[in-house]
């Protein structure tokens, strides 16, 4: 029982201090953050407790407001601070994948599968919607990426509908703070054995892709064994 007493003891602390760490970093984008999450905590207790001096029955409301105005609070401040988040990892290289590793459960993401040398990047994720490509990047580099990997994934998985998204703030995009609802909203037509199924297939596409051996006959000119590779015997 002491154990278990010493360990929620030791991580309040980190709750507090991970609590106070969040809102230092949505101050920084959200300047107006103490003054609205006050405003919301005052007047949620102020009505309440209105109502508990009209009925007669102030402190059963009071209290009632008092802890229905901490919900509050804390349900703004986590909205506001998630915006705050989006807003700084937007145009971020990688910033798609974050929101990825958080979309919740019957997803499989892989991140990364196609990428050029300008840092775009398409992300694969599979569900019961099908196969969801989430490119970002320059628009008019990623669209052709996207497009190839799109076609690879109807020739592997022909029977799994493939959709296909960009991220961005331009005509046709989808913004970041909005990617993982739009994700949630697509139509659910795999059963979960077809999503684990579909996921089995591109895991052995890609160990096949990885485990591909060197093509026979003569080198090219001008081409050179890279070191640790195959010798002569």
């Amino acid at each position: 029982m002491a154990r278990k007493e010493t360990a929620a003891d030791a991580a309040n602390p980190g709750r507090l201090k991970q609590i106070a760490l969040t809102y230092k970093m949505t101050r920084r984008a959200d300047k107006k953050i103490g003054l609205v999450l006050a405003a919301v905590g005052i007047v949620t207790f102020g009505v309440f407790l209105a109502i508990g001096f009209l009925i007669g029955y102030p402190i059963y409301l009071g209290i009632l407001g008092f802890l229905l105005a901490f919900l509050a609070t804390a349900i703004v401040f986590g909205r506001r601070a998630e915006r705050a988040a989006f807003g700084q990892m937007e145009g971020q290289p990688g910033a798609a994948a974050a929101v990825l590793d958080n979309i919740g459960r019957g997803w499989s993401t892989t991140p990364a599968v196609a990428m050029n040398r300008s840092q775009d990047v398409v992300h694969r994720a599979v569900g019961k919607a099908g196969i969801v490509l989430i490119a970002e990047g320059n628009p008019n580099r990623v669209k052709s990426l996207l497009a190839a990997e799109k076609k690879k994934m109807n020739r592997v998985v022909a029977d799994v509908p493939v959709h296909d998204v960009m991220v961005g703030t331009g005509e046709g995009q989808i913004e970041l703070k909005k990617l993982r609802t739009t994700m949630l909203k697509l139509p659910r037509v795999l059963t979960g054995p077809q999503v684990t199924a579909t996921n089995d297939r591109l895991r052995a596409m890609g160990d096949l892709m990885s485990n591909m051996p060197l093509p026979k006959g003569p080198m090219p000119k001008g081409m050179k064994l890279p070191k640790g590779g195959p010798r002569a015997r």
